[in-house]
């Protein structure tokens, strides 16, 4: 799902959004139980007449067209020699109630599981067109939390809470009409307890949000923590900290565990108090009904009756009083859910292009700094023509993947922070869906999902034989590997690739790159895990097979560039050097004293493996 970015979301507009194809459901539900919430008002009247006018002698005093009927078919004298219909009457009802009841919980859970599949898939969805940015402020354990633990909570109470207002309501309506009808002042009795309930309940509403947001927000840094050590399991091992990161664990969880005490404290109080004010209310009107009923002022039949609908006052009331608390619970899931479908997706212009990629890549006076940060780019201009093989070299943080990232828009240029232009039409100007499918991209700690290796390869394209998986593998050079495999290109590599080795994942990304048949590519230093002779094999494949693509590679061994039309040496966020590999030697400049050094380097190290 896309969104204009003027499109924001309240809470209550984002459930009903959430609720479009589903409402059906919970209208069937609603109705449902309104069905089974008229039955139960019926059934008490049938035992206050019984009990008054057919085993009593009071005449019927039931709604003048009931009473008319009744008293055709024989009056109380008829029904005292046919309790047996009564008793008929009695089990139709509640045969007809348990239906309803039936079908108020098969439409509520209906309901409820597809309103938990919209907001899954809409999440996802969203999450998918947010842009890189947002992903690199929200911790995933965060974002996961969010879509799972709170959508559960807002699934909760639209199935448990909500829809069950409107039953609440019927009832105290119906409850109150029956009790008045029947005698006012001990209506007015049971009336008392509905505001001191509400009352405390809208007093431990705030509360009890303040609480919930607290233990909600502390579970997200715990699933971060969980994420990050199931992640990076292997580098806790590596350096033996395992122990440290248990203890990190259980001292977050033992602060959620007591974040969630104190909630269950408040909740104890609360719940504590509504049953202390609902007993003696019930106390109440049982002592009083029976001084009524001794009084003469009270029938037995209607003070069974009156305690009847007492009950089903006292509960509906009670449950208001949930919903009011559940309500500050969802409230803040909803704002949590809120906040990913309010953050703006990724939105082209208007009449985006979709221009020819086979063209001149032209930087025009780029700046660019990240988010709360300070510039890492100063004005860059160069132009890397079309087929040719640019290098950039540079120390780290020197701005190197900064500019893949912009050229990938990843990361939205300013129009005041210059251009970036491919054959004379600014990127900014195309669909972003278009320059990165144009752009393949490898990066230094390439991603692999938990598939097979030729999965992982194939993923650009859904049909992909078998051979084009292969001839990009055997471009990459890592075909050699893969056969060894027992299983070969079916191998499932662990999360995140974990059971290939650093150099093995970087060439099955490239694998996986090459069958993307971009006419740019960049190699973000994608082949720093391979040694000097795989790195030198890779390239020379590359050359052979890259036809008229542009490459652009980023690295920090000179002899990954050297033959490159064009290298380029960035110097903190600036072109400090620029040319052929013959002529930056001719200058002595950085680039000559990095060469020195890493020949230098690379010497001692063979006179070492000779000694």
């Amino acid at each position: 799902m896309k969104k204009t970015t003027e499109q924001r979301y309240t809470k209550s507009s984002l459930v009903i959004h959430f609720l479009k194809g589903n409402l059906h459901y919970f209208v069937i539900c609603i109705a449902a139980s309104f069905g089974v919430t008229l039955l139960e008002m019926i059934l008490p009247q049938i035992v206050r007449g019984t009990v008054d006018s057919v085993i009593g002698s009071d005449p019927f005093s039931f709604p003048a067209f009931i009473t008319d009927r009744l008293n055709a078919m024989g009056g109380g004298a008829y029904f005292r020699e046919h309790l047996g219909l009564i008793a008929l009457v009695i089990i139709f009802l509640s045969v007809l109630a348990v239906l309803c009841r039936y079908a108020t919980n098969f439409y509520n859970g209906k309901g409820s599981e597809a309103l938990m599949r919209t907001m899954r898939n809409e999440l996802f969805a969203h999450i998918q067109h947010l842009p890189f940015a947002w992903h690199m402020r929200n911790q995933t354990g965060d974002i996961i939390q969010r879509c799972t633990s709170d959508v559960e909570r807002v699934k909760i109470f639209v199935a448990e809470q909500l829809t069950s207002i409107i039953r609440i309501v019927i009832l105290m309506i119906l409850s109150l009409l029956f009790m008045f009808s029947m005698n006012v002042r001990l209506s007015l009795i049971a009336l008392c307890s509905v505001p001191i309930i509400i009352g405390y309940s809208a007093f431990f509403h705030s509360r009890i949000g303040a609480r919930f947001q607290e233990c909600d927000e502390n579970e997200g840094i715990l699933s971060t923590i969980a994420q990050e050590n199931l992640t990076g399991v292997r580098v806790v091992r590596a350096f033996g900290r395992e122990k440290f990161e248990r203890d990190r664990f259980e001292k977050q969880n033992q602060h959620y565990t007591g974040l969630w005490v104190r909630l269950m404290t408040l909740m104890s109080a609360f719940w504590g108090a509504g049953d202390l004010i609902s007993g003696l209310q019930v106390m109440l009107i049982l002592v009083l009904g029976s001084v009524f009923c001794v009084q003469g002022t009270l029938s037995v039949g209607q003070f069974i009756a009156f305690l009847s609908y007492n009950s089903m006052l006292i509960w509906p009331v009670r449950q208001l009083g949930r919903v009011i608390s559940e309500m500050s619970k969802a409230g803040v899931s909803v704002d949590r859910i809120m906040y990913i479908m309010n953050a703006p997706a990724e939105q082209d212009k208007p009449n985006a292009l979709t221009p020819d990629m086979h063209g001149d890549i032209v930087f025009d006076h780029v700046s660019f700094g990240y988010e709360g940060s300070v510039a890492i780019v100063h004005d860059v201009s160069f132009r890397i023509p079309h087929g040719s093989t640019f290098g950039i070299l540079g120390a780290t943080g020197s701005g190197k993947s900064t500019l893949m990232h912009l050229l990938n828009r990843l990361y939205e240029l300013p129009p005041e922070n210059g251009k970036i232009t491919i054959g004379g039409v600014d990127i900014a100007d195309m669909k972003a869906s278009w320059v990165r499918k144009h752009i393949g991209m490898v990066l230094q700690e390439p991603f692999l999902f938990s598939r097979t290796i030729a999965e992982n390869i194939g993923i650009t394209h859904r049909d992909m034989s078998m051979e084009e998986i292969r001839r990009a593998a055997q471009i990459a050079c890592v075909d050699d590997a893969i056969s060894e495999f027992a299983n070969g290109y079916d191998t499932v590599v662990g999360e995140r690739g974990v059971t290939l080795s650093g150099g093995q994942k970087q060439r099955t990304a490239i694998a996986r790159m090459l069958t993307q048949q971009a006419p740019i590519m960049v190699f973000d230093d994608s082949l720093s895990a391979v040694d000097s002779e795989t790195d030198a094999k890779i390239r020379q494949a590359l050359h052979q097979n890259l036809g008229d693509s542009t490459v652009i590679l980023i690295s920090h061994r000179v002899t990954t560039l050297m033959q490159a039309d064009c290298i380029m040496i960035l110097d903190q966020g600036r072109i400090a050097e620029m040319g052929t590999h013959d002529q930056l030697m001719k200058k002595g400049g950085i680039y000559r004293r990095i060469y020195d050094l890493q020949m230098d380097a690379g010497k001692e190290g063979e006179d070492a493996e000779r000694n």
